[in-house]
């Protein structure tokens, strides 16, 4: 089953837990909360290496930014 990258799951996820982007830019490590937008709206894309500090800021797994590609 082919998998799609779920941005709509992150930004879900961080207003669940009360994350500001500004806090999300600070743990990953980015610029600023301007910077981490750009990846969560899809401008930018998540590279692999970024998803353990990602998976653990939103206290899930990184399976879960995964979802089937429905046709």
């Amino acid at each position: 089953m082919e998998r799609r990258f779920d941005l709509e799951f992150i930004k879900k996820r961080r207003e669940q837990l009360g994350l500001s982007q500004g806090s999300m830019a600070q743990q990953l490590g980015f610029i600023n909360a301007s910077v981490y937008c750009r990846y969560e709206n899809g401008t930018y894309k998540f590279k692999a290496d970024m998803l353990p500090a990602l998976s653990q800021a939103l206290q899930c797994d990184p399976r879960d930014f995964f979802c089937p590609v429905v046709c």
